[in-house]
C-alpha cells in the first residue's frame, strides 16, 4: 500500500489523541501535522504524557498543501469551515464534528441553533460503513457519526431496512456514556469528585443532538414507529457506551435474524450469542462495537449496543472512513493484518 500524508485538526482532544495514536501506527498513514489552538507552539507530548512528541500548529499555520486527507476533531461549526478550504485544495475530509452529518442545512440549524457554516458540502456520505459502505469507497468528504447514532443506528437499521418495527410503536432507548463523550473541556459537573459515586441523566426525552442523525439515517432506512425517545446517562467510567434499545416488532424470531446476518461478515461488529450481554467490557479500547438479543414479551427485542465512544464511535470509526476512502483494506491499522 502507498503512504498517505495527514492532517489533524483537535489533536489534543481525547479524540484527537487516539486518532493520533491510530494514524501513528497505521502502515499507510504518515502525520505531516497536528494542531490545537490553546496549545500552539508546544509538543502534543505537553497535552498527553503518552502521545507521539509531535509539533503543535494553530489551524492557519497548518500546511493543508502537504496533506491528500485531513481529520477533523473540531467543535461544530469551526468544522465545517476548515472541510471548506480543504476540499477546494483537493484534499480529502474525514470529519467528526457534526457538521456534516446532517443533510439538510436547516436541520443542521434547527438542532445546533446556528447558521449552517458550509451548506455547500451538504449532503455529505454518512461514515458508518456497515450500514452505508459503497458511498464510502473514494469519498472527497465523509461524516463521521456521533457515538451515540453509531450505537443506535447499529442496533436499529436492520430492522428498520427489514420493515419489521411495529407502525407507530415507540422506541425507547437507555443509553450510558463515559465522561470523555463531553470532551475535554473542564467542566464543574464532569469533575471527579461530582462524577464519582454518582450516575445521572442528561438530555432527557428529545433533546440530545444525536437524534437529528439518528432520525434521519433510520427515515433513510425506511422506519415507521414513533420518534425515538432518547434518555443519556453519566456513567462515572473515562469511556465506553452501553445503550440498551427497547424494539416493538412483528416478529421476534426475524427481527433476530435480520440483525445477525446484517453483521454475520463484519469484522468490526459482533453480535453475541443468545443468552449473553453486551458490555462496555467488550469493547473498550477497541474498535469493535458489540451486540446482544434479548427477545421479551409483547414482541419486544431488547437490544444491548456496546461500543468506546472513542474508538468506534469516533477515531477508529475515522480511520475506517479513510482505508474506504483511499481503497485500503478497511481494518488496516485496526486489526492485526
Amino acid at each position: 500500500m502507498s503512504v498517505v500524508d495527514v492532517g489533524i485538526y483537535g489533536a489534543t482532544g481525547y479524540t484527537g489523541l487516539e486518532l493520533v495514536r491510530l494514524l501513528e501506527a497505521h502502515p499507510s498513514a504518515r502525520i505531516r501535522f497536528v494542531t490545537s489552538e490553546s496549545a500552539a507552539g508546544t509538543r502534543l507530548r505537553a497535552s498527553h504524557p503518552s502521545a507521539p512528541d509531535l509539533a503543535l500548529v494553530s489551524a492557519a499555520d497548518a500546511p493543508l498543501d502537504e496533506v491528500q486527507v485531513v481529520f477533523l476533531c473540531l467543535p461544530h461549526t469551526q468544522s465545517a469551515t476548515i472541510a471548506a478550504q480543504a476540499v477546494a485544495q483537493s484534499v480529502r475530509v474525514v470529519d467528526l464534528s457534526a457538521d456534516l452529518r446532517i443533510n439538510d442545512p436547516a436541520e443542521y440549524e434547527r438542532w445546533y441553533k446556528v447558521t449552517h457554516p458550509a451548506p455547500d458540502l451538504l449532503p455529505a456520505p454518512y461514515g458508518l460503513p456497515e450500514l452505508n459502505r459503497f458511498p464510502l469507497l473514494g469519498a472527497k468528504v465523509v461524516a463521521n457519526p456521533g457515538c451515540y447514532a453509531t450505537a443506535l443506528l447499529l442496533a436499529t437499521v436492520p430492522l428498520a431496512r427489514a420493515g419489521l418495527f411495529v407502525p407507530n410503536a415507540p422506541l425507547i432507548i437507555d443509553a450510558k456514556s463515559g465522561v470523555t463523550g463531553a470532551g475535554r473541556s473542564p467542566k464543574a459537573h464532569l469533575l471527579f469528585g461530582e462524577v464519582q459515586g454518582n450516575f445521572s441523566p442528561y438530555n432527557i426525552g428529545r433533546v440530545h443532538r444525536h437524534l437529528a442523525e439518528v432520525e434521519q439515517e433510520l427515515a433513510r432506512a425506511g422506519y415507521n414507529g414513533c420518534p425515538p425517545i432518547f434518555t443519556p446517562h453519566l456513567l462515572p467510567t473515562d469511556r465506553g457506551i452501553l445503550a440498551a434499545i427497547y424494539a416493538q416488532v412483528t416478529d421476534l424470531d426475524a427481527a433476530q435474524d435480520a440483525i445477525r446476518q446484517a453483521y454475520a461478515t463484519e469484522p468490526l461488529v459482533d453480535v453475541l450469542p443468545a443468552g449473553e450481554l453486551a458490555t462496555l467490557a467488550h469493547v473498550v479500547r477497541s474498535p469493535r462495537a458489540v451486540l446482544s438479543l434479548t427477545p421479551t414479551e409483547g414482541n419486544i427485542l431488547i437490544i444491548m449496543s456496546a461500543l468506546d465512544n472513542l474508538m468506534k464511535g469516533a477515531a477508529s470509526q475515522a480511520v475506517q472512513n479513510f482505508n474506504l476512502m483511499m481503497n485500503f483494506p478497511e481494518t488496516a491499522g485496526l486489526l492485526p493484518a
